[in-house]
């Protein structure tokens, strides 16, 4: 027997099996907390399920798996209650296959549901299974995608919005423009697509969010968060303060009148409410590690880290995207945007060689000016606001187009000062 909650997170085949993730594992929506036992007859179809169980879409679920099929699954639920879903592997032929069925349903509770995992592609034993009130039949060998849509399915209902996309953006190191990135880039996706973005500040104690933006709202994440079990949409749409047509605020209240220590948990609420009333979903996340932030990284949709070009970005970044790429082996690696390029006086390694440990090539290069950005964050403006052609505002939509799926990425190109685009102009 495995039990997911006492397994290691990570899979020993990273990778694998990566072009469904990036394809059908993008459209499986996450599964809601229920309890799932499966009862296997073979290795690779238990080895699935259990590297379906790891996927960040079933973090909610608590999955079992057994070897030994419907016959063990009698003899289990004989003393035993019926889970929510059965997920039961047979080899058996039609007619034996619906007789072992017989006896299975001496046992099992009447309000569980049945997927049946076989090894004949009968459409005629598929009917009857269902006429049988089977829940679904599926062919071996099975996707986790497959596995996790059917799930979906089952226990989600068919009129459902469609959630947002979370996306979550995070520092290797402090002070590398993290915030600022997720700051226009939130911006920019408003702007270009006409889409509403929600924008989370989830630094409670130094959020710069309300700053950049020149907000001062009396109410924001913290009363979300601290709320979390009154919170629905109308209670989160009092706590958001309006930045443009289709951008809205989430701000930490960047006080210290407090600590802030979060369970593992403490944001899912807040996220999982803002996801089903808004397209996209920003999440500014802090530079620090621990249970809260492990787990917002970990199920978020897609993931930015930023960095600047020295070593310790180096270090810092690759044990980031390292750790999220075993933590997430069914998604897209982290992207990675190169930040502070060309800086006056400070050695830096060139963005070739910092992508080649990663394995990663940076989706945007943004040189180093702190006068437009120190101006801009003073005025509480985005860059896009301070001045409209600035070679930054390309790379904000470059990373926007990329995280939202509009549009092709392209190879970013080489970051280049104001300075030096004003002698080229001349």
């Amino acid at each position: 027997m495995i039990d997911r909650h006492a397994a290691a997170s990570g899979s020993d085949h990273p990778g694998e099996e990566l072009g469904e993730s990036s394809a059908a594992m993008e459209a499986v929506r996450p599964i809601p907390r229920i309890s799932i036992q499966a009862f296997c007859e073979s290795e690779a179809v238990a080895r699935q399920i259990e590297r379906a169980s790891e996927d960040r879409r079933m973090a909610k679920a608590h999955v079992r798996v057994h070897m030994g099929g419907i016959r063990a699954a009698v003899d289990h639920y004989s003393g035993a209650p019926t889970p929510n879903l059965v997920v039961l592997e047979s080899r058996f032929p039609a007619r034996e296959l619906l007789a072992e069925l017989e006896s299975l349903a001496d046992v099992c509770d009447p309000g569980s549901k049945v997927v049946i995992i076989g090894h004949h592609n009968d459409i005629t034993l598929y009917r009857e299974l269902i006429q049988s009130g089977i829940s679904e039949y599926l062919v071996a060998p099975i996707g986790m995608a497959d596995l996790m849509a059917v799930i979906g399915r089952l226990f989600m209902a068919p009129d459902a919005a469609p959630l947002g996309r979370s996306l979550a953006f995070v520092g290797a190191k402090g002070g590398v423009g993290s915030s600022t990135i997720a700051h226009n880039v939130a911006w920019s996706i408003s702007k270009l697509f006409a889409s509403d973005v929600l924008l989370a500040d989830l630094d409670l104690p130094f959020g710069t969010a309300n700053i950049n933006f020149d907000q001062d709202p009396a109410q924001g994440i913290a009363e979300a968060v601290f709320s979390a079990d009154r919170l629905d949409d109308v209670f989160l749409d009092r706590l958001l303060s309006k930045c443009a047509d289709h951008l809205s605020l989430l701000a930490a209240p960047s006080i210290l009148d407090r600590t802030y220590d979060f369970a593992a948990d403490a944001f899912s609420a807040v996220i999982e409410t803002a996801q089903r009333s808004t397209p996209i979903v920003a999440l500014d996340v802090p530079h620090v590690w621990n249970d809260w932030t492990r787990t917002v990284l970990s199920r978020a949709d897609d993931i930015v880290v930023t960095a600047t070009p020295d070593l310790a970005n180096l270090r810092n970044a690759k044990n980031l995207i390292d750790t999220l790429k075993r933590a997430r082996p069914n998604d897209r690696p982290p992207r990675l945007v190169l930040n502070q390029l060309g800086m006056p006086k400070r050695p830096e390694i060139s963005a070739e060689e910092f992508a080649d440990p990663l394995e990663i090539q940076p989706i945007a290069l943004i040189a180093f000016d702190p006068g437009t950005f120190g101006a801009a964050a003073n005025n509480g403006r985005m860059i896009a606001e301070t001045d409209a052609k600035h070679a930054s505002i390309e790379a904000f939509h470059q990373i926007a187009y990329t995280l939202t799926g509009r549009g092709e990425p392209r190879r970013p190109k080489k970051a280049t000062s104001s300075l030096f685009g004003k002698f080229r102009r001349k």
